[in-house]
């Protein structure tokens, strides 16, 4: 039992620290979809869940020796975020926040662009679990998106967030989205990378 605790409590543990960064993107959604219902709350949740299931298994593969990432070049998606920034800068209509992901796939997109350095977290975790502690890992996961979306929902029903939003919105959600990606793009080393193919 203590065994199981303590698994959990580490599951949590590394959970909270590769997904903080996903308030601040969940919170800006749950703005988004209270101004403009796009996209809905269930998109959101749903795209979150997929968006973490899919960073999850992809690690377990690479983790199981089945499959082999260039580590730099996931930096690439960071492109992602960046395109879905710039596109809802130049079509925004109005003072409303931009929508700038209204399906559940692109949640998704934008979750697995934000989270691919978590895979050079979870895979040497998953490496060194054995199956029960992979599937209380996995349990534990399930359990903070919902804590993880529920918190978000709260900060976007908070009235300073909306106000924030509200007067900065047309400009601000899509220049976090471009700057999520610029982070990612320059933390990944995949813009080394293209200098040394390039010179």
């Amino acid at each position: 039992m203590i065994d199981l605790l303590g698994t959990a409590a580490g599951a949590a543990a590394v959970f909270a620290a590769t997904n903080l960064d996903d308030i601040v993107i969940l919170t800006l959604f749950f703005v988004t979809a209270r101004s403009t219902g796009r996209p809905r709350a269930a998109q959101i949740v749903a795209g979150q869940y997929l968006g973490i299931g899919a960073l999850a298994l992809a690690s377990a593969v690479v983790a199981a020796g089945l499959l082999v990432v260039p580590d730099p070049w996931t930096g690439l998606l960071g492109l992602l975020p960046i395109a879905l920034g710039v596109r809802a800068l130049l079509t925004r209509d109005g003072d409303e926040p931009p929508a700038v992901v209204a399906t559940t796939l692109g949640v998704a997109g934008v979750t697995i662009a934000n989270g691919a350095d978590n895979v050079a977290v979870y895979v040497p975790v998953f490496r060194a679990l054995g199956p029960a502690d992979s599937v209380v890992f996995l349990l534990v996961f399930v359990l903070l998106i919902a804590v993880w979306c529920a918190a978000a929902a709260l900060l976007g029903g908070h009235a300073g967030v909306i106000r924030l939003v509200e007067r900065a919105g047309h400009w601000l959600v899509p220049a976090i989205f471009v700057a999520i990606g610029v982070v990612i793009l320059t933390s990944s080393g995949v813009l080394g990378r293209l200098v040394d193919l390039l010179g």
